[in-house]
């Protein structure tokens, strides 16, 4: 049987430039597309060649989504654990659970809408 691979998740959030300039900024991704979505929502594409995060806004008031509701994390891997550990303190946001493991780093942080990120280096 032929093996998948992951093209892409979308996620919702409350202000789409700030999520798409935070992936491009952790993970050298650049923006694949952008524009109108379901329901007068918006949508910004952010990734590489075969995989990306479609960042999604339909521009409605809401709370924090609460932990694991409906996901409880994105992992993604980094180049250099450390340089992202500062981009995310930069943007204004609190790495935690920092660990290493075999057979690498991580780190977990929310974002402003409380979606978990999981960062990770394999080294």
């Amino acid at each position: 049987m032929a093996q998948g691979r992951l093209e892409h998740a979308n996620i919702t959030v409350s202000d789409i430039e700030r999520s798409a300039t935070l992936l491009q900024d952790l993970l050298g991704w650049h923006e694949r597309w952008r524009g109108p979505a379901l329901g007068g929502g918006e949508t910004i594409h952010v990734g590489g060649d075969f995989s990306y995060i479609a960042v999604y806004t339909d521009r409605k008031e809401r709370h924090r989504f609460a932990k694991g509701a409906p996901l409880n994390h994105v992992g993604l891997v980094v180049e250099d654990l450390d340089a992202a550990e500062r981009t995310v303190i930069a943007a204004g946001l609190e790495p935690f659970a920092h660990a290493d493991y075999d057979p690498g780093r991580r780190f977990y942080f929310f974002d402003w809408d409380g979606i978990e990120f999981e960062l990770v280096n394999y080294d």
